[in-house]
């Protein structure tokens, strides 16, 4: 302990408990009470086996003197903080996780129904015509959550089921705005930081790509509609698809592709993913900015918003209005692990790497524009 007299409410004996109990792990010059937040303990010294191998090990022996381990660095010295915190978060009640499951379902068949009929009149009285865009698109959608959801399994990080968020077609021309996991407690390092946030992207686009080539390969090519029309817009990997698949850039000269439900499904597959890999907060793309650069991603948050911004100024692009506002409101913080010292292994390096690649090849600046007569 420091030499100075310090008062606290800590109890003193399981914290002496617990710098024996480290001490073939870490070897600690000193201990400060109540820092860096009042209740914390922080322990500054050197580990004397890898962070990476030893750190399940630690954990344990902090929950039993009912701390929680975090490792931070330090100006020149590791600091080992005690949270006063064990984290035993309840069960999920999976009844809600299955009412929205279905309730977007039906949203989703209802918008794919109306994409088929023109009528939503019509949709509503056959929902089963727009089958073929509500199982492509939850295809995607699932594939991503669970993604994140077994990650986070593997690393023993307490997890939500998938939380999919239905939307009527008045407001959405996808039928959901999508779906999320909730994290009951922090990751472990950034290793698992990084799989937890790639890993629902990378399935997500496991469905979405075969899901829009077929959708792509099975629609017709036609002129372009002589009345006002809703026109998708174009990311770098959606255009490379089309040219591929039809031999040229659509649309051109008049003419254009005219997306089946499957084709539309994909496309919002490719929207979706760019969005979530946004390199902001909490986002999945947040998380694998912060395990690249740690406390400096921090500084893309503003240049993100700006450049949204100028979207909204040159294009018109209302949709990135609500997204500044979200970012604004729960995009400027980040998930931050347990251990913040173990750095990321050379394979998960380029895997993060390739994150941000494909946000780049998938991100869609103008997602939607309305053509008029």
């Amino acid at each position: 302990m420091d030499d100075s007299p310090q008062t606290t409410s800590l109890p003193l004996d399981k914290i002496e408990a617990l710098r024996n109990d480290i001490s073939d792990l870490f070897v600690v010059f000193d201990t400060t009470l109540d820092q860096p937040h009042p209740g914390h303990v922080r322990f500054r010294g050197r580990f004397l086996q890898d962070t990476a191998v030893c750190f399940d090990d630690l954990r344990a022996r902090f929950e039993r003197q009912g701390f929680t381990p975090m490792i931070r660095h330090e100006e020149e010295r590791i600091a080992l903080i005690a949270m006063p915190v064990v984290f035993d978060p309840p069960a999920s009640q999976w009844w809600i996780n299955l009412v929205l499951f279905i309730a977007t379902i039906l949203s989703t068949l209802y918008v794919g129904a109306t994409y088929e009929t023109g009528d939503p009149a019509v949709a509503l009285r056959h929902l089963w015509l727009g089958w073929e865009f509500s199982l492509s698109l939850m295809l995607i959608l699932g594939a991503h959550e669970l993604g994140h959801y077994f990650a986070a399994r593997y690393h023993k990080v307490p997890v939500s089921l998938p939380y999919f968020i239905p939307m009527p077609t008045q407001f959405s021309l996808i039928g959901t705005m999508g779906a999320f996991i909730r994290l009951k407690a922090p990751v472990k390092n950034r290793r698992a930081l990084l799989d937890v946030g790639v890993a629902g992207p990378l399935a997500g686009m496991v469905f979405a790509l075969p899901i829009l080539w077929y959708g792509l390969a099975t629609s017709p090519v036609g002129p372009l509609p002589a009345g006002g029309y809703l026109l998708e817009g174009n990311s770098i990997l959606y255009a490379l698809s089309k040219i591929a698949i039809f031999g040229r850039m659509l649309p051109a000269g008049g003419m254009d592709v005219s997306l089946n439900q499957i084709a539309w499904a994909g496309w919002v597959g490719l929207l979706v993913t760019g969005l979530n890999l946004i390199p902001v907060g909490q986002l999945d793309g947040g998380h694998v900015a912060y395990v690249l650069f740690g406390q400096k991603a921090r500084q893309i948050f503003w240049p993100v918003i700006v450049s949204l911004g100028l979207l909204v100024i040159f294009t018109g692009t209302f949709m990135w209005v609500i997204w500044i506002l979200l970012l604004m409101t729960f995009g400027q913080v980040h998930a931050e692990p347990l251990d913040d010292v173990t750095p990321l292994d050379d394979k998960r390096r380029l895997i993060a790497i390739f994150a941000l690649i494909l946000f780049v090849l998938v991100f869609i600046p103008v997602p939607f524009q309305i053509i008029l007569p």
